[in-house]
């Protein structure tokens, strides 16, 4: 029972941590020209993720391009940045109960 939750958990905070990844190459090269916005369908990517695979990288479409090619959006990124913490503290706190629930389960099946 817990191994499908622990995995789910584990596919979730994976794509969570590789979105972070992206966005902070984003906002690092926001003046590097020529440089497009990398990052990831997030839906798509976590209901296909299998154990063994990463997830696609993409260039979002409908950016807006400067005129030395950059189409990287810091107020986008900042937006993606909030998200994804939120996310995390999110999916930290459902974790967090069902692993209480779990041992709340094993501790009355002691009794």
């Amino acid at each position: 029972m817990f191994e499908g939750l622990a995995a789910n958990y584990e596919r979730y905070m994976t794509l969570l941590a590789e979105r972070q990844k992206l966005v902070a190459s984003n906002i690092a090269n926001a003046d590097t020209p020529g440089y497009h916005t990398k990052d990831i369908d997030f839906r798509s990517e976590f209901e296909n993720l299998s154990e063994d695979m990463s997830p696609n990288v993409i260039e979002p479409p409908n950016l807006a391009v400067k005129s030395d090619g950059n189409n990287v959006d810091l107020d986008r990124e900042a937006r993606l940045l909030a998200e994804n913490a939120l996310r995390y503290q999110i999916a930290t706190n459902f974790a967090h109960g069902d692993l209480n629930d779990v041992k709340m389960a094993i501790n009355e099946g002691k009794s």
